[in-house]
């Protein structure tokens, strides 16, 4: 305690960092308090069924990315999500298109013309979004939190406002990430999970003790084995296999470059959370069929068990996805071809094995070997909330025993006390821990 009390003092005696985190703090409050503005025109005393409506199944998921502001009808209804999915599209571009490729490869002026590139996306997908969500607020309320007035007017009106908040939480995470502290857009998006970890609780806690379900001594059990899940994430998105490197000596002048050994670290989950998302987003899929069958005897028994994620059917063909999305989203992102024309450029070599094309099979080789444990472990946490809900704890609780949240949660805070950590030792103090160091993310953060 005295080390961390120590920890704490150093960290509000650096001005810099003191006014990064308060910065951080005042903007993640104010997309906090936004999240809570309803949209111009709606009733919110009618909310009631649409939010009840609005977590479940794929709508949970984004109502969960929005941090609850898409079941309230807020002003910020559409979260940041619409620039998730730009930046993921951009992504993709920059691995097919030589267009965006190059752009990649120009440093800083590229990276400028993609980020822009993203924001004029952003605003097109936001309008769309915006559009569809206006539709169902329709469909679900029946017109009843909608005004009377002005159908096209509040179409129009709506579409602007929620992409002007949309544009405005893009704002907020830029800010964040250049004036505060950590990646802005990946701290949004704990904040909005994080904000429904009390309420979870307090309904857990008060459910075991009204004895429906073994009493306080089940919460504690539950508890205990939420942190050993959180324990056992820290160790997937930290663990890393590193491939030696060596490098050449060159002499230029009177010095002396290269003759030193590095390491390439590779991590065992490359992927991040992706994988997950790609893999809820098919499986709601033939949920959302069922929504449109006419009667319940049009749903097959097969469609049914997508609807009920504590089924073992549901669970096993999920964790399977998850373990090919995890391969198919790695190699995306990873390109070892890449890696070994760079250190063949730098002179770079691992020894015993020849450079060029015998390098990227290496590496290549290597990464597939560690990609499989590491997409069996994401499998595993993938299904961790359904195999909750299937064990009777509350629905909102369950969702935090793994899955997208906790995956999030954990790697989002990571890569944050990495930064703090990296500003404490750039001023000579200790850093947050006294063992051991703080590693993030080294893979793009889309959550």
């Amino acid at each position: 305690m005295k080390k961390f009390i120590e920890t704490i003092k150093n960290i509000w005696s650096i001005e810099d960092l003191r006014n990064r985190i308060l910065t951080t703090l005042l903007l993640v409050l104010i997309y906090r308090i936004g999240s809570y503005i309803a949209l111009p025109g709606i009733d919110a005393n009618a909310l009631t069924n649409f939010e009840k409506n609005s977590n479940q199944g794929i709508l949970g998921l984004v109502n969960m990315f929005a941090g609850g502001s898409f079941s309230r009808a807020s002003i910020f209804a559409l979260g940041i999500m619409p620039y998730i999915s730009a930046s993921i599209a951009i992504q993709l571009l920059t691995i097919a298109v030589p267009y965006f490729q190059k752009l990649q490869k120009e440093g800083e002026s590229g990276r400028k013309k993609i980020n822009q590139f993203t924001r004029y996306l952003t605003v097109i997908v936001t309008g769309f979004q915006a559009s569809a969500y206006v539709a169902y607020l329709r469909n679900q309320s029946g017109g009843a939190i909608i005004p009377e007035y002005g159908t096209f007017f509040f179409w129009l009106s709506t579409t602007v406002v929620l992409t002007a908040g949309t544009l405005f939480v893009m704002w907020l995470g830029e800010k964040i990430t250049d004036k505060g502290i950590g990646n802005g857009t990946s701290i949004i998006i704990m904040m909005g999970i994080l904000a429904r970890l009390p309420q979870a609780l307090v309904a857990e806690f008060s459910s075991k003790v009204a004895g429906e379900a073994g009493g306080p001594i089940l919460f504690l059990i539950e508890i205990a084995i939420f942190i050993l899940i959180t324990v056992g994430l820290i160790l997937l998105v930290q663990g890393t296999r590193k491939i030696p490197v060596n490098y050449a000596k060159r002499i230029v002048g009177n010095k002396q470059y290269g003759g030193v050994r590095q390491f390439i670290p590779l991590k065992v989950n490359a992927a991040g959370v992706m994988p997950i998302i790609f893999a809820q987003a098919i499986m709601f899929i033939p949920a959302t069929a069922i929504g449109f069958a006419t009667s319940s005897e049009s749903a097959s028994g097969f469609i049914r068990i997508f609807s009920d994620h504590t089924n073992g059917w549901y669970n096993l063909i999920y964790a399977v996805l998850v373990v090919v999305f995890t391969y198919f989203y790695t190699a995306l992102i990873f390109n070892p071809t890449q890696m070994a024309d760079e250190m063949k450029r730098n002179n770079g070599f691992i020894p015993g094995i020849k450079p060029g094309k015998a390098t990227a099979d290496y590496i290549g080789a290597v990464m597939d070997r560690i990609t499989l444990p590491g997409a069996f472990f994401l499998a595993i946490v993938g299904i961790m909330p359904g195999l909750a809900a299937a064990f009777k704890v509350n629905s909102n609780f369950a969702t935090f025993f793994g899955g997208t949240s906790l995956l999030i949660m954990v790697g989002v805070i990571l890569d944050t006390l990495q930064q703090i950590e990296s500003q404490l030792l750039m001023r000579h103090y200790d850093g947050l821990m006294s063992t051991g160091r703080i590693k993030g993310r080294t893979a793009p953060a889309n959550a």
